[in-house]
């Protein structure tokens, strides 16, 4: 299947609709709304997948948490892996992060990677099966098609794109019964 035929009359690729996705997109098309960085953190602007794990992980500590009970460690580790697999994509394919964001929602955190590259990768869209051997893509997409739902690819009107998905997050037990592991404070 080409990169067009996964491509939606707006520029949209993905597995949900329009309804399904967060948008932002700065004046230029290419960053975040109003030309800021977006996720920035305390430490500053999100540039590097470490700053964009730090920024995501306080998204959880102090937002999620916070509305919807403890965040399950194992959880949290998964959206950490995705949010390093999304950025570098961006920063080693995509031509570079453009802006990041990480939104709260009762399902989990809803993830954006803004990049300069209207390319769509292909394997995005896959069964998520890991490679045999090295050959061709590696294991970022299948970990992230395994770990993440709602995946969704934009065109930016200004030229890259944006990939959006929703890494789910429970919260821990507290009643018993649990897993045993501790719960993100």
């Amino acid at each position: 299947m080409t990169q067009d035929e996964h491509m939606g009359a707006e520029g949209r690729a993905g597995r949900t609709g329009p309804g399904d996705q967060a948008r932002t997109g700065g004046s230029d098309g290419t960053g975040p709304p109003g030309g800021a960085p977006s996720g920035a953190a305390a430490g500053g602007p999100v540039t590097t997948a470490a700053t964009a794990r730090a920024f995501a992980q306080a998204v959880v500590r102090d937002r999620w948490n916070s509305s919807f009970g403890r965040a399950r460690e194992e959880d949290v580790i998964d959206l950490l892996l995705v949010v390093s697999e999304l950025v570098t994509n961006a920063i080693r394919h995509g031509e570079g992060l453009t802006g990041f964001d990480a939104v709260p929602t009762a399902d989990g955190i809803r993830l954006a990677v803004h990049d300069r590259s209207d390319v769509v990768p292909q394997v995005a869209f896959g069964p998520g099966d890991l490679p045999l051997g090295h050959q061709g893509s590696g294991y970022g997409w299948p970990l992230i098609i395994r770990l993440a739902r709602e995946i969704v690819i934009d065109r930016r009107p200004g030229g890259g794109k944006t990939v959006t998905v929703l890494v789910p997050l429970r919260a821990a037990d507290t009643a018993g019964g649990g897993t045993g592991e501790p719960a993100v404070r």
